[in-house]
């Protein structure tokens, strides 16, 4: 059994939003991550909160408020169609916005777990060679977090690929623009077409496992390699 030619498109435009998504998350989810694990704010519990929503929201709820907010009418969506001059609803760059947000606590979650498990004395060791914020991250931080960026990383990027209810709510279904593999599979599904469903859905179900097993056998490498 082949993959129909229909669905290399829903295919490969799957595999570039969550390429997208997961660097546009890394950017934006390392710095809030490092704030959370270091600050001692009387609003930090809110932020995380906020930050945990998509865990327990519903698809759905979370795809009809974006759709709310980034439509013609919403904030966000009047704000970007008065200066690009096109929709934001309805397109690749209204998905990415919503997986980003939708995926944010599994990437931000990991990295704040690794921020949280640093400590201050290497941090201090390091200021106290004059190695400044940047250099202390890059030459410090970074390497010690290694394994809390591959699991986010590694989560962001399945996690993306596997979202169905926003993606639907925000984005639709259409060819080559908006539709990914989880709504092809709906698609099969809904036109009784089985084999090609249980083909994608197959890919998706391994794809999945390997993503797992890879977290969980990097995550035990430097476990054991800290002992």
């Amino acid at each position: 059994m082949f993959i129909e030619s229909a669905d290399l498109g829903p295919l490969w435009l799957t595999l570039r939003l969550a390429s997208v998504t997961t660097i546009l998350l890394l950017i934006v989810g390392t710095p809030l991550a490092w704030w959370l694990a270091r600050t001692n704010c009387r609003f930090k519990v809110v932020i995380e909160a906020v930050v945990a929503l998509p865990l327990i929201l519903p698809p759905t709820v979370l795809g009809f408020y974006l759709l709310i907010a980034l439509g013609p009418n919403g904030p966000i969506g009047a704000f970007w169609q008065n200066v690009g001059g096109t929709p934001l609803v309805f397109s690749f760059t209204g998905l990415v916005i919503g997986s980003a947000i939708y995926s944010l606590p599994f990437v931000v979650q990991p990295l704040q777990s690794a921020f949280d498990s640093l400590g201050n004395g290497v941090l201090e060791a390091a200021a106290s060679l004059r190695a400044g914020p940047i250099d202390r991250f890059f030459s410090v931080v970074l390497p010690l977090t290694r394994p809390g960026f591959l699991t986010a990383i590694t989560l962001g990027f399945a996690h993306t690929v596997g979202e169905f209810g926003v993606v639907l709510m925000i984005g639709g279904n259409i060819p080559n623009k908006t539709k990914v593999i989880s709504i092809a599979i709906f698609d099969h599904v809904e036109a009784i077409e089985y084999p090609q469903a249980h083909l994608l859905a197959g890919i998706l179900l391994v794809f999945a496992f390997v993503v797992l097993l890879a977290v969980y056998a990097v995550n035990k490498h430097y476990r054991l390699a800290r002992t």
